[in-house]
């Protein structure tokens, strides 16, 4: 079950009994995707990471991402801005990213991000026409814009957090620099760590 404005994009899910949340990881793999998946296995906890294609070289650690219990989803190739694009443009752009993950991982790919959180309807057939469900977020922790002020990253999550979020970050050094400590205060706030399910 779903909730969002847009009924073909997700931003939260609705949770069984207990509250929960969705991490999500925007723009890589990046050199910091090992220290995250670290993070991760430590703490239990999953991940969807939405991936650039032209970043994924079959040297990467997706197989520990799989193994691990986490899921690749499509972020495109190489991140326009996809509401300046035609249709076809737009198609291709994803059509293409899902086909390189897919030819490289062997896993299908079910979900798709689009690049800056922008979309319109063309977005929405695009994705329909490939079978991926588009997945947007409900808190951005803003961490691309806190190189300085990894602190702020924590903060601008759990002030915000609210059941079946889907929380907006990146494989970024100042991520990794919160990570242990964000999952920790999110859990003391009475939420567990889930994936989509779709």
């Amino acid at each position: 079950m779903y909730d969002s404005q847009d009924t073909d994009v997700i931003t939260s899910v609705q949770s069984k009994a207990e509250k929960s949340v969705v991490l999500t990881f925007d723009d890589g793999p990046s050199k910091v995707l090992t220290q995250i998946l670290d993070i991760l296995e430590a703490e239990d906890v999953p991940a969807i990471f939405f991936w650039q294609s032209r970043l994924l070289y079959s040297e990467r650690p997706w197989k520990r991402v799989l193994q691990e219990g986490h899921i690749i989803g499509s972020h495109t190739t190489k991140h326009p801005n996809l509401v300046k694009l035609p249709y076809e443009k737009q198609f291709e752009e994803i059509q293409n990213s899902i086909t390189k993950i897919e030819r490289i991982t062997g896993s299908k790919i079910e979900y798709f991000r689009p690049p800056f959180g922008q979309y319109n309807a063309d977005t929405i057939e695009a994705a329909k026409q490939l079978n991926v469900t588009p997945v947007m977020w409900r808190i951005a922790s803003i961490d691309w814009e806190l190189k300085e002020d990894p602190q702020q990253i924590m903060t601008n999550v759990i002030d915000h957090l609210e059941d079946g979020a889907v929380l907006l970050m990146h494989e970024l050094k100042q991520t990794v620099e919160v990570l242990p400590e964000l999952i920790k205060a999110i859990r003391e706030k009475g939420y567990r760590f889930t994936l989509l399910d779709h």
